[in-house]
């Protein structure tokens, strides 16, 4: 297992950003295309991910370690709030509430995603869609964002294009709907933007492209932050 180090204050370092249920790493993808130095931390061994990791309990990492970064991403489980496991009648731990404190407690700024289910647990969450990065795919995904970190909800682009049923092959004219046990992952990869994943990744990754425009936010937010302190 390996364990960061402390921040030095570098010039031209990266920033450091930590990724919490980093699963095989669509988010880290997009922190990592926006300027970040990434850590990812999940509880299963992820193979498949693209940047420095840590195999471990996310929730006891960040309490440990969550300071040592300038800013933070969770993305809790979403079995427990995802429609097609409470269709299956699964049951999974609901780790949002304890995230959001353990992420509190760091004291740096943070951002926690999740699916459409579990809007009513977040605060003000901003939604982001495929169509407002132009992929041919709507994958809305929600983020809370805490600890001074701010983001501005953009508009959301009409879905005008129709839909495959959930696991079906996409037919042509139509955007696929990569969840569950679905075909065409050699097309998921392309519109997602996750040439590296499997079909276990994609199904519950965040498209890089979101992170990258959440990432922007944060370095340009933090660089408003670092020049406010030298003033």
């Amino acid at each position: 297992m390996t364990q960061p180090t402390g921040i030095r204050r570098v010039r031209d370092r990266r920033p450091r950003l930590l990724d919490l249920y980093c699963c095989q790493g669509g988010a880290a993808k997009g922190y990592a295309d926006a300027g970040f130095d990434v850590t990812g931390v999940d509880i299963n061994p992820q193979p498949r991910y693209p940047f420095r990791f840590v195999q471990g309990d996310a929730i006891a990492f960040v309490l440990a370690h969550g300071a040592e970064f300038e800013f933070i991403h969770a993305s809790p489980p979403c079995q427990h709030d995802s429609e097609c496991q409470r269709i299956q009648g699964n049951a999974h731990p609901d780790l949002i509430a304890p995230t959001r404190t353990a992420l509190a407690a760091s004291g740096r700024p943070w951002v926690m995603e999740n699916v459409r289910g579990a809007v009513a647990k977040l605060h003000a969450p901003v939604m982001l869609c495929g169509r407002m990065f132009r992929l041919a795919n709507y994958r809305h995904r929600y983020f809370e964002t805490g600890g001074g970190f701010t983001l501005r909800q953009p508009d959301h682009p009409a879905h005008l294009v129709p839909q495959a049923k959930m696991g079906r092959p996409v037919p042509p004219g139509h955007y696929g709907q990569f969840v569950g046990n679905f075909s065409g992952v050699d097309l998921a990869r392309r519109v997602l933007g996750v040439p590296w994943m499997n079909r276990d990744g994609i199904r519950e990754c965040i498209p890089p492209a979101y992170t990258q425009l959440i990432g922007r936010t944060a370095l340009d937010q933090l660089a408003a932050a670092r020049l406010g302190v030298a003033a």
